[in-house]
């Protein structure tokens, strides 16, 4: 994983967090979620790559 994942990763988890604390993400469905975050983060700060939300997901557990 490179710097520009791990930070979108960072600022990913942050987001998340925030809407869990205003009630827009509950925690039972934060996986659903997180992942398309994550993408849409990474894909704006890389310059428009596209990001597959099943491999985020696969990163995310550490497979």
């Amino acid at each position: 994983m490179d710097s520009l994942e791990k930070q979108a990763l960072q600022v990913a988890k942050e987001i998340v967090v925030k809407f869990i604390e205003v009630g827009r993400i509950s925690p039972a469905n934060f996986a659903e979620h997180f992942s398309e975050i994550y993408c849409e983060i990474l894909t704006t700060v890389s310059g428009g790559g596209v990001c597959d939300p099943d491999a985020a997901e696969t990163k995310k557990k550490g497979v």
